[in-house]
């Protein structure tokens, strides 16, 4: 058990006095460009599946 104990110690200490933490401006700023890359990759795999979806809808039109 003690040495769960100096665990959680020693995480506490590292958390709080050796990480560097974004300011609420660069937070913000992160989160704004991870959306933006979200939405961006989102498009791009719509438009591969629609792209696919026709091609199969035609392909399969043409054997009928």
């Amino acid at each position: 058990m003690a040495k769960v104990t100096e665990y959680v110690k020693e995480s506490y200490i590292e958390l709080t006095q050796k990480v560097t933490w974004p300011t609420w401006s660069e937070l913000q700023n992160s989160a704004v460009l991870v959306l933006i890359a979200s939405i961006i990759i989102a498009l791009i795999i719509l438009a591969m599946d629609e792209s696919v979806g026709n091609l199969l809808k035609y392909f399969y039109k043409s054997l009928a």
